[in-house]
């Protein structure tokens, strides 16, 4: 059985294009540098990478 669409969490859905300018929609790391975004948790935004976590205010 197939799913019903792509993976949200899916990279192409962390930019979007607006006014032809690509727009990045997900903070970036501060520790790894542009290109690696922060994952979104209930509590926390965490790095797969190497690891940072921020807490959420």
């Amino acid at each position: 059985m197939m799913s019903d669409g792509p993976k949200a969490g899916a990279k192409w859905s962390k930019y979007a294009v607006e006014d032809g300018n690509l727009v990045r929609k997900s903070e970036f790391c501060p520790q790894c540098g542009p290109g690696v975004f922060l994952a979104s948790h209930a509590d926390r935004k965490s790095c797969g990478r190497c690891g940072y976590t921020q807490k959420n205010e």
